[in-house]
Formats: C-alpha cells, sequence, structure tokens
C-alpha cells in the first residue's frame, strides 16, 4: 500500500534516494502494539507506518514554521507599511556596514 492509499502525504514516495539511513527507538510495549495493530488495519509492515507517520508529521511542522499566516486585515497593514518611504535609520545603516564588512567583503 503506497502512502496516499493508506491516507498519508505521498511525499516519502516522491523521494527518489536509497533507504540506507537507519532509525531506532525504545518505546514502550502498549504503544507498540497500538502502532503494529495500526500498521495492520493499513496493510503496511509497523515500520513502513511509522517512518510515514512520523515524515508527514514533519514536513507539516517545517511548513508551519515556514510560513507565516495573516489576516485579511494584517495583510493590507503589512503592504501598507512596505509602501511607506522613510530614510534609513542608523541602526540599519550600521547593520548594513557591518554585512557589507563581514559577509560580502569575505565572500
Amino acid at each position: 500500500m503506497s502512502a496516499t492509499e493508506a491516507g498519508l502525504p505521498a511525499g516519502i514516495d516522491a523521494i527518489h534516494e536509497p533507504r540506507s539511513a537507519r532509525m531506532d527507538q525504545r518505546t514502550k510495549p502498549s504503544v507498540k502494539a497500538s502502532i503494529e495493530a495500526a500498521a495492520d488495519l493499513m496493510g503496511i509492515e509497523a515500520s513502513a507506518f511509522v517512518v510515514m507517520a512520523a515524515y508527514a508529521r514533519a514536513q507539516e511542522l517545517l511548513s508551519s514554521k515556514q510560513q507565516t499566516l495573516l489576516s485579511r486585515g494584517d495583510h493590507q497593514m503589512l503592504l501598507a507599511a512596505l509602501d511607506e518611504h522613510h530614510p534609513p535609520t542608523p541602526a540599519l545603516m550600521e547593520a548594513w556596514r557591518l554585512h557589507q564588512e563581514q559577509v560580502v567583503r569575505s565572500a
């Protein structure tokens, strides 16, 4: 059964690389039994179930931290603030100078 058929995101099936990395976990017997029972219901091995579920959750978490959702009002306020023209502050000028000195010139 594929990840999609199992009701999990298909992302892991789309990764074309060898399955060479190992992960070992310790858990309580009751947790293991629940995982195995759920995997049996889906017709997949427990290790595949754990990997698919953990990968799906990891993708959700990473995605939620890489995006910022704004309400319509907040979005309009952000765009209005970006449209305002203000001269750079002394702190911004210092940050730019340090960036040029430490990052651009060292590259």
